[in-house]
């Protein structure tokens, strides 16, 4: 990567960029400007990418800032430029997020959160089964009980699981799963898990779509798995006050942290040194087998 100069380009994979506004306020009160912003998603690419390539792109975009007017864009803009890899799904033309230059390209169009679909753009074939899990108060310690309920639930099934924060109030369990599956088999699942733990914690957990008849309980969704459907790309940061990024976590760290620990300012190092927790989600060694619960399923 070239240093910024005076006229503010950056030449990424073989491609020049013209850089606006880099010394724009993004994050006001995070003290995080355009160019804070895209040196952190120079280093944070690797294992964005990883995750998000070849997958269907929806970014939100904020011109001047999280305190302003932002918009979500799924059709790629009409003056992008030309090697800026695409796909038409449904009649969209969606970005694919298949290299840095896409991803700095995007920033600077003031794209500050990134949401993928859970399947690749070349097929409807879920690559994971996931849960968000999404409270309705601003007790985080219920967020932290429900996931370490689901994961010892996850241990008895044997399916592998993978944590990390939404970037916002909720945190997101993953399931890598073998890709032959299809969203109808991985729903049944879903629906199974959560309404099973719902079962057993029926003062505390809720599968109640409706916001309003919630009350104080934790939404587990796992409607949101589809085709799609997005959730925040890992690593990608969230418009909120403290730029805060849907982060990766290790599971004994669940009970001691808050999604407000993980920011633009801090993830960096922690990728650093603990490396990208995420990446065995992307691994086929990893892809666990739906079988055993989809027959049981079917016989009961």
């Amino acid at each position: 990567m070239a240093a910024p100069s005076k006229e503010y380009e950056l030449t990424i994979g073989g491609h020049t960029l013209s850089i606006t506004n880099p010394n724009k306020p993004l994050w006001s009160e995070a003290q995080v400007t355009k160019l804070d912003y895209l040196r952190y998603l120079i280093i944070v690419a690797k294992p964005m990418l990883a995750y998000a390539k070849d997958r269907l792109l929806t970014v939100i975009r904020y011109p001047h800032g999280i305190l302003d007017k932002h918009f979500y864009q799924k059709n790629v803009p009409e003056y992008a430029p030309s090697w800026i890899q695409t796909h038409t799904w449904e009649k969209v033309r969606y970005v694919l997020c298949n290299n840095e230059a896409t991803l700095i390209w995007m920033a600077n169009q003031a794209a500050l959160e990134w949401h993928v679909s859970f399947h690749l753009s070349n097929n409807e074939i879920p690559t994971e089964l996931v849960f968000d899990l999404d409270p309705s108060t601003d007790d985080f310690s219920i967020v932290s009980k429900t996931a370490l309920l689901l994961k010892e639930l996850l241990d008895e099934l044997r399916l592998p699981a993978y944590v990390k924060t939404s970037g916002s109030t909720g945190l997101q369990v993953y399931i890598p799963i073998e890709h032959r599956y299809t969203f109808e088999q991985t729903r049944k699942v879903g629906y199974f898990v959560a309404s099973y733990l719902v079962s057993k914690h029926p003062e505390m957990l809720t599968i109640e779509r409706m916001i309003k008849n919630r009350g104080t309980k934790l939404y587990i969704d796992y409607l949101q798995h589809w085709r799609g459907k997005t959730l925040p790309a890992p690593y990608s940061p969230r418009a909120r006050e403290h730029a805060t990024v849907s982060t990766p976590l290790r599971w004994e760290e669940v009970p001691t942290i808050h999604p407000t620990d993980f920011t633009i300012h801090t993830v960096p190092e922690r990728l650093q040194s603990m490396g990208d927790l995420f990446a065995p989600v992307s691994h086929p060694e990893y892809q666990a087998s739906l079988d055993s619960v989809l027959s049981f399923l079917q016989s009961h």
